[in-house]
């Protein structure tokens, strides 16, 4: 049976941490009405990413609960010039926790995902939307920049062209083309975005749980390495995850009964 477990601080932020039976963990943005990012919800996203790199779950959803998955920070904070650079460190941490969770990260991206909250989703591994979903990075509107990591993330996702389009011109990038662009790697009804997600997590939390952490691991270091570095990277995590259960059962099930009929325990 599922565990829900919400993690509340002082004032009231929340997160939702669903603990799926099939290995899948769903934590869900709850903070009314847009899911704003202030500095404490920020800590709890922080402290949650920690502790899935700490012990990695199958897969991770992360999405929003009501009609948008987040609105971006939260300004009032970013007016106060004391509590500026406080937010902006948090968003620091949390994102770049997030990034670093090993196993299979998904946002199930319902609604609108601005600023900060497109930014948290350019974290994860893949993007479900919506029909009405959509993408924005309005920062310049107000006269400033994304902070938390857009100039960066999102330009690594599209190349430097669409990201300076997407950061200079401020206006939401629907489900459609952001298909079409590679932000979303899937495009479902509204009413599915959060099954579906959690439905493709589950696959990747019944597989090898090793090989596939040691493959993010390879893709997303190694593509910053020169080639000789990243085959290299990619030999060493070959050999290291031959010596997994999940890899002697694989082995010794393709000699018995051929291709996809291993049974893996994760480890």
């Amino acid at each position: 049976m599922a565990e829900t477990v919400v993690a509340e601080s002082g004032d009231g932020v929340q997160l939702g941490v669903e603990h799926r039976d099939d290995g899948v963990v769903v934590a869900t943005l709850d903070r009314p009405k847009v899911n704003a990012l202030d500095t404490g919800l920020l800590h709890e996203l922080e402290a949650f990413a920690r502790s899935c790199i700490d012990d990695p779950p199958g897969a991770v959803v992360f999405t929003g609960a009501g009609r948008m998955f987040a609105a971006g920070a939260e300004l009032s904070v970013f007016a106060d010039p004391v509590q500026r650079p406080i937010q902006a460190d948090a968003f620091r941490d949390a994102f770049g926790a997030v990034e670093r969770i090993p196993c299979p990260t998904i946002a199930a991206v319902n609604g609108l995902a601005l600023g900060g909250g497109a930014e948290l989703a350019w974290c994860c591994d893949l993007r479900i939307l919506g029909e009405g979903s959509a993408f924005g990075q309005p920062e310049v509107l107000l006269g400033i920049l994304p902070g938390g990591g857009a100039t960066q993330r999102l330009t690594r996702l599209v190349g430097r062209p669409t990201a300076k389009r997407m950061i200079w011109g401020g206006t939401p990038v629907k489900a459609a083309e952001a298909l079409a662009l590679g932000l979303a790697d899937e495009v479902v009804g509204d009413d599915e975005i959060l099954d579906h997600a959690c439905a493709l997590a589950a696959i990747y939390a019944s597989g090898p749980r090793v090989a596939i952490r040691a493959a993010k691991r390879a893709i997303d270091e190694g593509v910053d390495l020169p080639l000789a570095e990243g085959i290299d990277l990619e030999l060493d995590l070959f050999l290291e995850v031959f010596e997994s259960d999940d890899a002697r059962e694989g082995v010794a099930s393709f000699f018995e009964h051929g291709p996809g009929k291993a049974r893996f325990t994760g480890s």
